[in-house]
């Protein structure tokens, strides 16, 4: 029998678990990736679409600071850092745009999540999707939220997926020392 202050086996395994959980949810909840130089390339001849179906060629956005959020409304790590991003888009002024490109899904779906959750989007942000995938194909997603910070010279900066405070102070200097010239 063991004494009060001592764990059982049972005790330690689930610490254990615990622990091996916590740390694959923190590699997971943000982790640079690269995205290959020719994919950023590729990035200004894609056509996006927004939710009105008009298409939005990247290439009008050719030489300047952008950063694209790929999304999904059945992505519980995308919609907690929708307002984050849009915080962000607020503190980058116009400056560079922020991009919430849905990843896969109809124009109905998206505007149903939309309608039923409208305080995660603001006017600081331009909402699109990505119908087609094209994101997984261009850049070698492996999942979503990713995003990627494109600077003035169209160079992706960095790609990083998973969550991040984006409308924290230190991370919009950091993202503004990136991508703007």
């Amino acid at each position: 029998m063991m004494g009060s202050g001592s764990f059982s086996r049972r005790a330690w395994l689930t610490a254990g678990a615990a622990l091996g959980l916590g740390a694959g949810f923190a590699a997971w909840r943000y982790r640079e990736a690269d995205v290959p130089d020719e994919a950023v390339r590729g990035l200004f001849s894609e056509t996006f679409q927004g939710l009105d179906g008009q298409p939005r060629p990247m290439a009008a956005y050719q030489g300047k600071p952008l950063l694209l959020n790929f999304w999904a409304t059945w992505c519980a790590p995308c919609i907690k850092e929708l307002p984050d991003l849009e915080r962000l888009g607020q503190k980058l002024n116009g400056q560079a745009t922020v991009y919430l490109v849905n990843f896969g899904e109809n124009t109905k779906t998206i505007e149903a999540f939309k309608a039923k959750k409208p305080e995660l989007f603001g006017d600081h942000t331009v909402l699109l999707k990505d119908a087609k995938m094209s994101g997984l194909k261009a850049y070698g997603l492996r999942g979503v939220p990713t995003t990627v910070l494109i600077n003035t010279s169209g160079e992706a900066v960095e790609s990083i997926q998973g969550m991040k405070d984006w409308g924290a102070d230190d991370i919009v200097s950091e993202i503004k020392a990136k991508i703007l010239p």
